[in-house]
């Protein structure tokens, strides 16, 4: 089972997450991107849409240093363990928690508001469910386990896994004291990345960077406000 969960059900869900996206993006292109529906309810989509999606960068950023910068290079530069730890629980715990309300807040939306619910896919949910899975496990490990046992290296284990993996010499002997929710949160995370291309999230992959210095959007009326046609 160790080698399943380590090394085969890794490599086959990042399998699905590639062929997926690639044929997504050669017969489905006018698909491709994240529909909206701000046009069926705003109150809740600002505030959940901006806490989950600048949370979710920071942990993607924290999560890219933490697993595939090796620990020694940490050491290198000087960082004391019990500095980066530290940071880790306070930066990583509020960027994490920030995530979880956005991801909340998108959820309550689609469930409760009934316009919204109509105008969803079942993609839509299993991805919110995914997600909220997925952040909740996270901030399980960081704002408590590691608070409550202390702070845990996965800079020695998850770390040389995760890149090992990546470079094709996976070892799954480095996963087996990792703690059962960081255990957890790995396993479901794999699997959003499975059914990414068969949702909304596969707009991640566009990158949209273009977006940050495009001129906004501005509409007007073909004729003026108050004008009345016979």
């Amino acid at each position: 089972m160790s080698q399943f969960w380590w090394i085969i059900y890794p490599y086959l869900a990042l399998a699905i997450m590639i062929i997926g996206t690639v044929y997504r993006y050669r017969y489905n292109q006018m698909g491709w991107g994240s529909k909206s529906s701000e046009l069926l309810e705003k109150r809740l989509l600002r505030p959940g849409s901006l806490l989950f999606h600048w949370g979710i960068v920071f942990v993607l950023i924290g999560h890219a240093g933490g697993l595939l910068v090796p620990l020694r290079f940490y050491h290198w530069i000087g960082l004391p363990d019990e500095v980066y730890h530290w940071m880790a629980d306070v930066v990583g715990g509020l960027v994490g928690v920030a995530a979880w309300l956005g991801v909340v807040l998108l959820l309550i939306r689609r469930i409760g508001n009934h316009r919204v619910r109509r105008n969803s896919s079942i993609s839509d949910f299993v991805v919110l469910f995914l997600l909220l899975i997925v952040i909740t496990l996270g901030d399980l490990q960081t704002v408590f386990y590691n608070n409550l046992h202390g702070a845990y290296e996965y800079r020695e284990t998850v770390g040389p896994w995760l890149r090992g993996l990546l470079s094709l010499r996976p070892d799954a002997s480095l996963m087996a004291d990792v703690p059962p929710v960081l255990k957890i949160h790995i396993v479901f995370t794999f699997a959003l990345f499975a059914v990414s291309p068969f949702s909304r999230l596969v707009h991640f992959y566009s990158i949209p960077l273009p977006y940050l210095r495009r001129a906004p959007i501005q509409y007007r009326s073909r004729t003026q406000y108050g004008e009345r046609h016979e």
